[in-house]
């Protein structure tokens, strides 16, 4: 199923009608590098911070791949004197701390997927980013590298994402924490173009930036490993039990929250067929496994259910395209609120492998409708 057309009662965001202050959050990287050029060339005021977010700041990343070390602040400084624009850097250690490394160590420790890039986009870069941006620098709007567009009601009243228009790089699954107010004051310059044609433009503006590589780590494990990140936290390994669908003891591990509901490898189990982590129970240290089929999902649990404008009410009904991953696959089905943010997710088509913890978000055509985190999910086989 793909992602296409604005529901009835929506429009695209209107042009600028006029110039705007502007803070970018530069992270070093093409894509706000190029964000932030643009927004220049089109006659706003803009200033460029660099948010330090934890102690990778203070090491240097000789692939120069991160966000958050001492290369990329230097690069997204560059960038700013070549746009002549100011440049700053906000310490929002703190904030991050608390919106994204504690959730992120707990979701882990409690059997949970977390979503860290929801809760830094949420609270960090468009929650404490923003207020900094309006009380420090009277900037009246933020913007991002996002690959993300917005949708405006007719009234004028609400605010919604839209899917970009490079599907390969839309990162609206990121972004639905954002409420109506806060997407109203959001901007993504490069919600319009493809990946090739932000390179593109960063070549044609002799950018620092231009060539340099993506990140695709989380910024914050450095080794790209989380249970180092659990280790330094206090977390220490025990052994515990693998047991499969019916309960019988096969194989043991050596710490559930080394495990993540669909993971295959590190498991030490001989079977006559591949078996997934199915269920993980922190309390007992013990994982459950099972067959590929034994994951699929036509039901699932979310808490924290919301749309832009706030909480569903009981009863309400939301029908669209849900994804439960960034870049997986989408499943026609509706959204039924039990109001206090409780809903379930009914599916036409299993997904796969959902996790307690993870993010779901239900599209309606081009938009975003709402979204929430898994608490649990039916097994539609034995």
């Amino acid at each position: 199923m793909t992602v296409s057309g604005l529901p009835s009662g929506w429009l695209p965001e209107p042009e600028a009608t006029r110039p705007e202050r502007v803070l970018v959050a530069l992270s070093g990287g093409v894509d706000s590098s190029v964000a932030a050029a643009l927004l220049v060339e089109a006659g706003h005021q803009v200033v460029g911070v660099w948010m330090r977010l934890h102690d990778a700041a203070d090491r240097v990343d000789s692939g120069r791949k991160s966000c958050c070390t001492l290369d990329a602040a230097d690069d997204a400084r560059r960038v700013a004197d070549q746009l002549k624009i100011p440049f700053h850097i906000q310490n929002l250690e703190r904030e991050f701390a608390d919106a994204v490394l504690e959730p992120f160590v707990g979701a882990y420790l409690d059997g949970e997927t977390p979503s860290p890039c929801v809760g830094c986009n949420t609270a960090v870069k468009f929650g404490a980013l923003v207020g900094k941006g309006s009380a420090l620098f009277g900037c009246e709007a933020v913007a991002t590298g996002h690959y993300a567009r917005r949708a405006v009601s007719a009234d004028g009243r609400s605010w919604r994402l839209r899917t970009a228009v490079d599907h390969d790089k839309d990162q609206t699954y990121f972004l639905h924490g954002l409420k109506s107010d806060a997407i109203a004051r959001a901007r993504f310059p490069l919600g319009g173009m493809t990946k090739g044609e932000v390179r593109e433009a960063a070549r044609a503006r002799g950018l620092a930036t231009a060539e340099k590589p993506e990140s695709q780590e989380i910024c914050f494990v450095p080794d790209g490993d989380y249970r180092s990140l659990l280790r330094t936290r206090g977390w220490e390994p025990k052994r515990g039990e693998i047991v499969d669908e019916h309960g019988r003891v096969v194989g043991s591990h050596e710490g559930s929250a080394a495990f993540t509901v669909g993971q295959r490898r590190g498991l030490d189990v001989a079977s006559d067929a591949p078996r997934y982590v199915s269920a993980i129970d922190p309390r007992t240290n013990r994982i459950t496994i099972g067959r590929r089929e034994s994951l699929e999902r036509r039901e699932i649990e979310l808490c924290g259910a919301a749309t832009p404008s706030g909480e569903l009410p009981a009863g309400a009904i939301l029908r669209g395209a849900a994804r439960i991953r960034h870049r997986g696959a989408l499943a026609a089905g509706r959204l039924v609120s039990s109001g206090g943010g409780v809903a379930t997710l009914q599916l036409e088509d299993p997904l796969w492998a959902p996790s307690p913890g993870q993010t779901v978000v239900l599209y309606e055509g081009e938009t975003l409708a709402a979204g929430g985190q898994i608490r649990a999910a039916t097994a539609i086989h034995a």
